[in-house]
C-alpha cells in the first residue's frame, strides 16, 4: 500500500469516527443529561467496567499525545480534551496530525515525536 493510500485511508478512518462520535453523543444529549444517565447507569458493574475500559484507553493514547509533543501547554490541553471528549478529541488529534505532515512525509513521521 503506498503512502497516499495508507493517510487517506486514516483521514477517512478519523474522519468517520468523529461524525460517528458526534452523532451518538448528540443524540444521546437529546435524551437525557449525562449527569442524569451518570447516577442511573453507575449502578451497573459493565457500566462501570466499560467506564475504565474506555478511560484506560483514553489514557494510553494521551501516552502517545504527550510523547509526541513537546510544550508542557498542549500536552495539558491535549490531556484535558481527550479526557473530556474522549474519541473526539482523539480523532481531532490524529486528524490535524495528518493535516500538518508535509505530502512527501513518510508515515512513521505520523507515529514519531516532533522534531
Amino acid at each position: 500500500m503506498s503512502n497516499k493510500t495508507v493517510r487517506l485511508f486514516l483521514f477517512l478512518l478519523f474522519s468517520a469516527i468523529l461524525a460517528g462520535m458526534i452523532a451518538v453523543t448528540v443524540t444521546a444529549s437529546l435524551d437525557r443529561g449525562i449527569f442524569v444517565a451518570g447516577r442511573e447507569l453507575m449502578q451497573d458493574a459493565w457500566f462501570r467496567a466499560t467506564l475504565c475500559d474506555a478511560y484506560f484507553g483514553f489514557i494510553t493514547f494521551y501516552v502517545w499525545v504527550a510523547y509526541r509533543e513537546r510544550r508542557l501547554a498542549s500536552q495539558i490541553g491535549w490531556f484535558v480534551a481527550i479526557m473530556l471528549l474522549g474519541n473526539i478529541a482523539m480523532s481531532i488529534y490524529v486528524l490535524l496530525q495528518l493535516v500538518r505532515m508535509a505530502p512527501d512525509a513518510p508515515l512513521e513521521s505520523l507515529l514519531l515525536r516532533k522534531s
